[in-house]
C-alpha cells in the first residue's frame, strides 16, 4: 500500500468494517453475542404514526440476513421479490441477481423500516414471499423425536423452540391451528432460519393428532411442572413426542389426559419454572440422551 495513495488505505479499512461485521452479525444470529439494544425511540420518532401492512393471506415479510439466507436456499419457497441493501446483497451471496428467477430491488435502510416497523432487525434484507406449502402429520420424516405445542402463542417463543428443535434434529413441530401463530417474519427471524429446515405441522384437533402419533409408534409425554415423576425417569420407547403447553396455562385438561404420561423437569434451584423455549431445549436433551441408549 503506497502513502502516497489514501484511497487505497480507505478501501481496505472499509473491505476488513465490512468482514468484521459480518463475522459479528453471524456470531449474533448463532446466539453466541447478544444483540444490543437499540435506540427505539429514535426509530420510532422518525415514524409515529407507522403502521403494519395489510398483507394479503397468501403474502409473508421474512427478513433479516440467516433468514432470508436460508430462505432463498429452501426449494419449497415460491419468492416474490427480493428487497436488499447494496450492503446485505453482498452478504447474502446470492451470485448474479439476473439468474435468481426473480425481481431485485435495491433499497436503502429507511425503506424497509417503513415497511416492516421501528422494531425489525431487517440488516438491509427483506423477502416477499408466499407462505410454505401445508404440511400434515404425513411430512413427518424419520427422525424418533418431535415436538408438540398445545397453544404456545408467542411467535419469539414459537420459533426459538423451532431453532432448538432443528439443532436436536426433531422431526416436526407441531401446533394447533387456532391459537398458534401463523408464519410470519417475527417467527422466522427468531428462528433464525429454523423455520426453512423442519415440517412446520398445523393441526386442527390436538388430542386426535397425539393419537394418530401414537398410532406411528411414538410415545406422548407431556411436560408438567406438577408432573408425577421427572422427565428422564419417565422417558421409554424410541420414539418420543415431547407435548409442551403455554406459560401460564400449562397442556390443556383434553391434552393431559390424551398424553402417554406426565412428567416434570426437576430443578433444584428457587426458580421451579422456565421459558417454555427453555424447557423445551431441555426436555429435548434429556430425550436425545435416552434415545442414544435405546
Amino acid at each position: 500500500m503506497s502513502k502516497d495513495n489514501p484511497g487505497d488505505k480507505n478501501a481496505k479499512d472499509t473491505h476488513y468494517a465490512t468482514l468484521r461485521r459480518a463475522h459479528r452479525d453471524a456470531k449474533r444470529e448463532r446466539g453466541e453475542i447478544p444483540t444490543p439494544v437499540q435506540d427505539k425511540r429514535s426509530k420510532r420518532s422518525a415514524a409515529p404514526d407507522w403502521k403494519a401492512p395489510q398483507l394479503a393471506p397468501d403474502q409473508v415479510l421474512l427478513y433479516g440476513i440467516h433468514t432470508v439466507r436460508a430462505a432463498l436456499d429452501n426449494p419449497d419457497r415460491k419468492i416474490t421479490k427480493l428487497s436488499v441493501t447494496q450492503n446485505a446483497l453482498v452478504r447474502l451471496e446470492t451470485g448474479p441477481v439476473e439468474e435468481l428467477g426473480f425481481p431485485v430491488e435495491i433499497v436503502t435502510p429507511q425503506d424497509l423500516d417503513k415497511i416492516l416497523g421501528p422494531d425489525a432487525i431487517h440488516q438491509g434484507a427483506m423477502l416477499e414471499t408466499a407462505p410454505l406449502p401445508v404440511r400434515r402429520l404425513s411430512a413427518l420424516n424419520d427422525s424418533p423425536l418431535i415436538l408438540v405445542l398445545d397453544q404456545v402463542t408467542d411467535p419469539h417463543n414459537v420459533g426459538a423452540i423451532m431453532r432448538s428443535a432443528v439443532a436436536f434434529n426433531a422431526g416436526a413441530l407441531i401446533t394447533t391451528q387456532r391459537h398458534s401463530p401463523t408464519e410470519s417474519g417475527v417467527m422466522a427471524k427468531s428462528a433464525s432460519g429454523a423455520l426453512e429446515m423442519i415440517p412446520y405441522i398445523q393441526i386442527t384437533n390436538l388430542a386426535d393428532a397425539l393419537e394418530e402419533l401414537h398410532k406411528l409408534g411414538f410415545v406422548s409425554i407431556g411436560l408438567d411442572s406438577e408432573g408425577p415423576a421427572p422427565l428422564e425417569q419417565t422417558l421409554s420407547g424410541t420414539k418420543i413426542a415431547l407435548v409442551l403447553g403455554a406459560e401460564g396455562k400449562g397442556l390443556r385438561q383434553k391434552t393431559r389426559q390424551t398424553v402417554n404420561a406426565l412428567a416434570r423437569l426437576d430443578m433444584p434451584g428457587a426458580i421451579k419454572s422456565l421459558n417454555v423455549s427453555n424447557a423445551a431445549a431441555i426436555a429435548m436433551y434429556a430425550a436425545r440422551g435416552h434415545l442414544a441408549k435405546a
